[in-house]
């Protein structure tokens, strides 16, 4: 992405900036997910990180972000099922209650309220 903008690493970013370059959705995305990698927090906590991200853009991020987060605690935020399946732990969430907790499999097992939802967004890509 850097090799796109006009003054590579120098270019400032956003419309506030006299020469600021603005960038699409999902490059702000890749930037603000970048700079969660350099910090080196024990906790990263990320909602929807994915949500701008074309299906191939959002595969390779996941693919780098359990390289990056191993031996860390990750919490996300996610509506989408092909982001929460990876989890090692996923909790469904009710009206701010926990409905369910388990593996993926786990949870398609229990045939509940993960399960159904997660039939209904499959059902899109059949």
């Amino acid at each position: 992405m850097v090799s796109e903008l006009k003054r590579g690493y120098n270019q400032q970013l956003g419309k506030r900036f006299y020469k600021g370059q603005e960038l699409s959705g999902g490059q702000w995305q890749k930037i603000a997910l970048a700079r969660a990698y350099m910090k080196d927090a024990k906790v990263m906590i990320l909602d929807e990180p994915t949500s701008a991200l074309d299906a191939k853009a959002e595969s390779e991020v996941f693919e780098r972000f359990i390289g990056l987060t191993e031996d860390k605690t990750s919490i996300i935020i996610s509506h989408r099922f092909s982001t929460v399946r990876q989890a090692n732990k996923i909790l469904v969430l009710d009206e701010g209650r926990v409905l369910e907790m388990g593996t993926h499999d786990a949870l398609m097992a229990n045939q509940s309220l993960y399960a159904q939802l997660f039939q209904l967004q499959a059902e899109g890509y059949q």
